[in-house]
């Protein structure tokens, strides 16, 4: 069974990388994918693994150059964020992305009041390691969520993350971490937990750990800005993950920017990311209005060619 397993995981991703070329040579193939998304709308509804979270298929992550609570959108004129956040809300985009270390909770937090608080999924990640946000203290993940409720105004958060983890055992390194988020999700202020990892290893680790609810992975078809510069391991381990029912996050499509002049590339990625099957959304780091209408049309070409 388990031969039987990697060799369909090897067929799909053979497929996948060979979309943004050659891909009606695989049209057979490409049958199962008419099944994965119901429409080529870039904003259908899609579900997260089992993490009972519902949202749609392309999100705006807030992190874009970010490190130490600073990020394209917090140093940029703040009515051009804003205006860049209503935008993605009313082209249809309910997944908006934030973490500790971007700084950007109270501008998302703004945004919101033009919203419906009900409609949006809202994400934030906690910073654990050294470095990345300005104090050296790192509280426990109980009195950091109340903080983001706070920044944010909100009541509760649809998923938090313990962000960037890279070691093989964050599993024990995190565990009492772990134990509060999931006691915070019993009490309905945390919908969903997770992690981003940024090392295969830690991947590995994710995709064997119950407690992962959703996690966040680095995935394009050209190893940039990846846990491992060949593609096909990385893609090995999203199957596992998928296949454990853990709600699947496409970052980096475009190698953390790396590739954002390059037209054909980026097609390729898309096509290349939603092809794999295993991957529930993705969210692209936007910084105008028209890089959002831009991968809106992008994404819904590709679906299009994905469905033959």
């Amino acid at each position: 069974m388990e031969k039987k397993r990697l060799s369909l995981h090897r067929r799909n991703f053979l497929r996948a990388l060979s979309l943004g070329t050659a891909h009606m040579l695989f049209s057979n193939s490409l049958t199962a994918c008419q099944t994965k998304y119901a429409s080529i709308d870039p904003l259908q509804k899609v579900k997260l693994g089992k993490s009972g979270l519902e949202t749609t298929l392309l999100g705006i992550g807030t992190g874009v150059h970010a490190g130490n609570r600073s990020a394209f959108l917090t140093r940029q004129d703040k009515q051009k964020s804003l205006s860049l956040l209503h935008h993605a809300w009313e082209k249809g985009i309910r997944f908006f992305d934030c973490a500790d270390s971007y700084g950007t909770h109270s501008l998302v937090a703004e945004a919101m009041k033009k919203m419906n608080r009900d409609e949006l999924t809202l994400t934030s990640k906690i910073w654990v390691r050294g470095g990345g946000i300005p104090e050296p203290e790192r509280p426990d993940a109980d009195i950091v969520v109340e903080r983001f409720r706070k920044e944010l105004d909100t009541d509760y958060i649809d998923l938090v993350q313990i962000h960037c983890m890279v070691e093989e055992n964050w599993t024990e390194t995190q565990k009492r971490q772990m134990d509060i988020l999931e006691n915070l999700k019993a009490k309905g202020i945390v919908r969903a937990h997770g992690v981003s990892v940024h090392s295969l290893e830690a991947m590995k680790e994710a995709a064997r750990s119950p407690w992962v609810d959703v996690i966040h992975v680095r995935i394009n078809p050209y190893g940039i800005a990846m846990d491992k510069p060949d593609p096909e391991e990385v893609v090995q381990v999203i199957n596992e993950l998928h296949s454990a029912g853990k709600g699947v996050i496409g970052m980096k499509l475009v190698g953390n920017g790396k590739l954002r002049e390059e037209s054909e590339k980026i097609d390729h990625a898309l096509r290349f990311v939603l092809g794999l099957e295993t991957v529930d959304m993705m969210i692209i780091g936007f910084e105008s209005g028209n890089q959002v209408d831009n991968y809106l049309a992008r994404t819904e070409k590709a679906l299009t060619e994905l469905r033959g």
